[in-house]
């Protein structure tokens, strides 16, 4: 695979006007192709969540180019970028977002509920990312009842159950023990090996150990961009 998946060019992103106006990313060029497992580190402040929130749509830049898939989508309506975060994107965060009284099946169904499927198709689909991630016999548990790698696994179950092409996680494993952190780093690895491409943000560098490319961000700018092996799919 050649083609680029992901494309930023000379992209900024500022925040406030005068005097309180600050630069969280300045002059940002980065190319992802399809199938990297990216980890994306730098010091608090230094701008690589809000990197990695215009990376997935979450966010928009104020200047520069981001195409993704050969088109450009700055400029694109909120719905717009609501549908490409729904068909081609799932996000694993920190805090693990599961709704608490509500069954791990039907925590995973939830962004399959955007999608024009039958209620049957819904549970095939959630059922089948529960077991990628091995909590299968956990389907009709509720979250408080699952150890917090358990509810990290459901949240990666969620994000996986549509599918998405891109998977970006955001500290995946701070709330996380040694343990049950190398649990989640090999699901994503897995993954990745399946193709999907997967971004990290991370402050640890055992975690970043995991990815094929290293991003290092400072002052809203990238200070190093360095592959430490070799992707598995390219």
């Amino acid at each position: 695979m050649n083609e680029l998946q992901i494309q930023l060019t000379g992209l900024s992103k500022k925040y406030g006007q005068g005097s309180s106006e600050m630069w969280a990313l300045k002059d940002v060029n980065i190319t992802v192709k399809p199938g990297e497992f990216i980890a994306i580190m730098g010091p608090s402040g230094s701008g690589k969540s809000t990197l990695m929130h215009i990376l997935g749509l979450l966010d928009r830049p104020s200047s520069g180019k981001y195409i993704l898939e050969g088109k450009g989508v700055e400029d694109l309506s909120e719905d717009r970028l609501a549908y490409l975060r729904n068909q081609k994107m799932g996000f694993v965060f920190q805090s693990f977002n599961l709704l608490p009284r509500t069954t791990v099946l039907d925590n995973v169904q939830m962004p399959l509920l955007y999608r024009n499927l039958s209620n049957q198709k819904r549970q095939e689909l959630a059922t089948q990312a529960l077991e990628k991630v091995g909590l299968s016999s956990k389907v009709k548990s509720l979250p408080n009842q699952l150890s917090g790698g358990e509810q990290q696994r459901v949240a990666i179950a969620r994000t996986l159950a549509p599918d998405p092409q891109i998977i970006f996680a955001d500290e995946p494993t701070g709330n996380l023990d040694t343990k049950n952190s190398v649990d989640i780093m090999d699901i994503l690895t897995q993954l990745n090996q399946e193709g999907k491409t997967i971004i990290l943000v991370t402050h640890e560098e055992d975690i970043a150990e995991f990815a094929h490319r290293v991003i290092r961000v400072r002052d809203g700018k990238i200070e190093s961009d360095t592959y430490t092996k070799t992707p598995v799919n390219q």
